[in-house]
């Protein structure tokens, strides 16, 4: 193993570790690695973030202490008009839901899921699935051992979280959610405010107030 001069290029080897990777890499597993401290670690990542984000074409992101490179997403349309991807289909309005629904209840099971919109979940749970928003995280200790599911470190990189313990309130979230969704929505700096010290509502959002449902509990556990 190279040994790393840390005064002056730990934060360019972590870079090209990150430019070359393209996923997501755990902090403690690049420290241990290059056999520096994670503090080190840590303080390249927060020059890096000085360097590359604001303006610039590219951003390193931090969520569940991974670190990785992703494009600025005010550029998000042009990067769309030179590369010609296909564009993710929209999330319905039961996606989006559904989504929101378990961001804040997860581990959640399709059927608690149900009891809380009152309507079939199953089309909106795959949409879900395949387009990498949520995923099974195991079985309850229930009759038929039900699937559990939870959202991805995709759904985190997609609304620029860090922690689930960063999610806005209800309603704010579904707002959010709905906002990048909206190809004709102006691009954001950040999609998501500081949320520490908030005290979350139990009041029903919009889209729930008609229900017959007397309260949904906001577990962020």
């Amino acid at each position: 193993m190279s040994t790393i001069d840390t005064a002056y290029n730990l934060k360019d080897v972590i870079l090209s570790v990150l430019f070359v990777s393209g996923d997501g890499i755990e902090k403690s597993f690049i420290a241990e690695k290059l056999d520096v401290s994670e503090k080190e670690v840590d303080k390249a990542i927060e020059q890096l973030k000085q360097e590359y984000n604001g303006n610039q074409g590219i951003h390193v992101i931090t969520y569940k202490n991974k670190v990785q490179l992703a494009s600025n997403p005010s550029y998000a349309n042009y990067i769309s008009d030179v590369l010609n991807p296909i564009r993710e289909k929209s999330l319905t309005r039961a996606a989006l839901e559904t989504l929101a629904i378990i961001a804040y209840k997860q581990p959640i099971t399709k059927l608690e899921i149900e009891d809380i919109r009152r309507v079939n979940s199953d089309y909106a749970v795959q949409v879900l699935v395949d387009q990498n928003m949520i995923e099974v995280v195991g079985r309850k200790d229930a009759v038929g051992k039900p699937l559990m599911f939870g959202t991805t470190d995709n759904f985190l990189k997609r609304f620029n979280i860090e922690n689930l313990s960063d999610l806005p309130d209800y309603d704010e979230l579904l707002e959010r959610i709905k906002l990048i969704h909206s190809e004709e929505s102006e691009q954001e700096d950040t999609l998501f405010r500081n949320v520490d010290g908030l005290e979350f509502t139990e009041e029903l959002p919009d889209f729930l107030k008609n229900e017959n449902i007397e309260k949904i509990n906001v577990d962020l556990a």
